[in-house]
């Protein structure tokens, strides 16, 4: 059974967000603070968080940068936040999808299988153990990669990403394509996110921007992997 973290101050949000997904099959824990849901994190495994931002002691962004770097888990936040520099700031961060309130359960439910499924997805694929163009070699087996045989930590989306892109190189695919091809849908796509953690992926791989050419933008079009 796969496991649910939602970190979340509103008793009420969190104990609907709970039933719909044990309804669902999941088994769900609840964290109604930023650091009682950090020690949650550190001291055991989930498959997947729901983190709203605005939280006592601790707070969303904060538990972000605590974990991008150390934790490959989705990271789904729900915020009454609607402006488009959170939603930004936390996929800068290391989150995986942002969910503005109010919101559905039923979308909310869509979008957790969707994250999981795809994380499980990615996570055991292994044709090939390691891809290497230039100076990055991906390691889809570990999920790690390097660069000038340094490793570079990524978000699992971040890797998921660039995995695919990897794997169909000097193909172009559009914003829409590779939403729905990484996040598991596409009715609600949002080329936003796709922007930001492609923006996050080139950081990454090269630390001089005038040699960020692995992943080129074609305008008008989308994307795609240069080898």
């Amino acid at each position: 059974m796969k496991r649910i973290l939602i970190i979340e101050d509103d008793k009420s949000i969190s104990e609907l967000q709970k039933d719909y997904l044990e309804m669902s099959g999941y088994e769900v824990v609840c964290a109604f603070d930023g650091n009682s849901g950090f020690e949650y994190i550190k001291n055991e495994n989930f498959d997947l968080i729901i983190l709203d931002l605005m939280l006592p002691q601790k707070g969303g962004f904060d538990i972000l940068r605590e974990i991008s770097d150390s934790k490959q888990i989705p990271v789904l936040i729900v915020s009454a936040k609607s402006d488009e520099i959170f939603k930004i700031k936390g996929l800068n961060l290391g989150a995986d999808d942002y969910i503005t309130k109010p919101f559905g359960m039923g979308e909310l439910v869509a979008r957790v299988n969707s994250h999981i499924k795809t994380y499980e997805k990615f996570k055991h694929i292994s044709k090939k153990k390691l891809i290497t163009v230039g100076a990055i070699s991906i390691d889809k087996q570990d999920r790690r990669v390097f660069v000038d045989e340094n490793e570079v930590l990524f978000t699992h989306k971040e890797f998921d990403l660039l995995l695919f892109l990897a794997e169909n190189p000097n193909r172009v695919f559009s914003k829409e394509h590779l939403y729905e091809r990484i996040w598991g849908y596409d009715s609600l796509s949002d080329a936003s996110t796709i922007t930001v953690h492609i923006a996050r992926i080139r950081e990454k791989l090269e630390t001089n921007p005038e040699r960020r050419q692995n992943i080129e933008t074609v305008w008008g079009t989308g994307y795609r992997f240069k080898i």
